[in-house]
């Protein structure tokens, strides 16, 4: 037996490390040593708070989540480490695994995706969220020379802003209440606008804020028939919408995406191995880098996780550093 440490949530609002025994890998089992693994701060959030719906809490288990919601539960999903032990085409490759906050642990060799050289391993925690990203964009079809606003410029946006960016003649621009994003914008080479200055008339506007007020904005600046991608998740807040003036005359389309099923466009060509395969390999380009805006050691995870909870730590994503936990 070996150990590992790994980042529990307790109970709603509380998270601790706890030291875990790891198996000897069997026949087609990995051995993986975590290098960074990258918080998802909305989602996560949600999770430390202990606002998973009733409903929701099996269509929203992590794949190698261990415990139930609302805790104690370890759960994440942005996972980067070096294979240690296991066949020899993957000892000593850089993987992204589904797999929460720890040091070490033994996974099946299928759930490993190896990242593709040249790409960094901090930047590569990133591959969930550019997966996210592919399937957002399999579910809204942009079309060449589309006006798109994403709405909020968080991790999710800008992934999503930053695909869109390579489609022939089309106008991106990202709305956020905050200014500073604008910067990133930049890096990720779309237009920036605050709420107050958000474009109309938009073919298909993308929503990510996980706001209710994000929503609203989006619903108000579609064009005539655009079509609305609303790819937050809100746990079990309520929204509420003003879907009265011009919503039905306008004839305004709201649909959901959400990256446990692959887009039904590509259903039926696209495994999930696929995507994840796609989302490593358009992370060699270094505008990615922008999105990674934090670290920390995987010592300070549950006062990490408390203060990104409680909205007191702000950024995009947060990778924490395990280099030195073995």
């Amino acid at each position: 037996m070996t150990e590992a440490t790994a980042f529990w949530v307790e109970a709603p609002g509380r998270g601790a490390l706890r030291t875990e025994e790891l198996t000897d890998p069997r026949a087609g089992e990995v051995v993986v040593r975590t290098l960074y693994s990258g918080i998802s701060r909305g989602t996560e959030a949600l999770v430390f708070r202990g606002e998973v719906p009733a409903s929701e809490r099996d269509r929203m288990r992590a794949p190698f989540q261990a415990g139930e919601f609302p805790g104690p539960v370890k759960y994440g999903y942005l996972n980067v480490g070096v294979v240690e032990r296991g066949s020899p085409e993957l000892e000593g490759r850089t993987v992204f695994t589904l797999f929460p906050h720890q040091s070490a642990f033994v996974v099946p060799e299928s759930a490993v995706a190896v990242v593709p050289r040249g790409v960094p391993p901090r930047r590569a925690v990133l591959a969930g969220a550019v997966e996210t990203a592919v399937n957002v964009l399999w579910d809204a079809a942009p079309l060449v020379g589309d006006r798109i606003s994403v709405i909020g410029a968080g991790m999710i946006g800008g992934c999503v802003a930053r695909l869109l960016a390579g489609i022939p003649g089309v106008d991106v621009v990202v709305v956020d209440q905050d200014p500073s994003k604008a910067t990133v914008c930049e890096a990720l080479g779309v237009q920036f606008a605050t709420p107050d200055e958000a474009p109309s008339d938009r073919d298909l506007v993308i929503e990510t804020s996980g706001s209710g007020e994000g929503l609203q904005l989006a619903l108000q600046s579609a064009a005539t028939e655009g079509e609305i991608i609303e790819a937050s998740w809100f746990g079990d807040r309520a929204v509420s919408l003003a879907l009265g003036g011009a919503f039905h005359s306008r004839r305004l389309t709201i649909r959901s995406s959400q990256v446990g099923m692959v887009a039904p466009r590509r259903r039926g060509t696209r495994t999930t191995a696929d995507r994840l395969a796609l989302a490593l390999s358009l992370l060699g380009d270094p505008a990615f880098d922008s999105l990674v805006t934090g670290g920390s050691s995987w010592r300070e995870l549950p006062a990490l996780m408390a203060a990104i909870a409680d909205g007191s730590s702000a950024g995009l994503c947060h990778t924490v550093d395990w280099r030195d936990s073995a």
